[in-house]
């Protein structure tokens, strides 16, 4: 019997999404880019590991993204996502014109976390949901 998935194991996923995104770049300039740019001739061992490390993440994460949710769901989740900064910033609880293009940026990072994450989740929430399995599903 499968194990009924909480709002906290939602969360999960949506965290590690998100800091794999933010790992890898972001605008405070602690990230792996950040890393392999300043001193790209030194540690180049450590980089390639942490490189290739994230490659599978990606790989991964987008690979079950795509199967869950698909292109048309990845468009979705980001129009709803967009929608709900464009009433933020509407009602003046984020002020985009004040912005130096760092917040619209950590917004963007947080939207692909997002994205990644709710695929990351939709199989499962859609399984207990509707009591459909996906045919790949396998529970013993």
């Amino acid at each position: 019997m499968a194990r009924r998935i909480g709002f906290s194991d939602i969360a999960l996923r949506c965290a590690a999404a998100i800091l794999l995104v933010v790992l890898t770049w972001n605008p405070s300039g602690l990230s792996y880019v950040h890393w392999v740019i300043e001193g790209f001739d030194t540690n180049l061992p450590p980089k390639v590991l942490g490189g290739v490390a994230l490659v599978i993440l990606y790989v991964i994460f987008l690979r079950a993204t795509l199967r869950s949710i698909g292109v048309p769901g990845v468009v979705l989740v980001l129009a709803l996502i967009a929608a709900l900064v464009w009433t933020l910033v509407y009602y003046g609880i984020i002020d985009l014109s004040l912005a130096d293009g760092g917040l619209i940026a950590w917004l963007a990072l947080i939207a692909c976390g997002l994205v990644m994450g709710i695929g990351l989740s939709w199989s499962i929430v859609r399984r207990v949901l509707s009591g459909q399995a996906d045919v790949d599903d396998i529970d013993e």
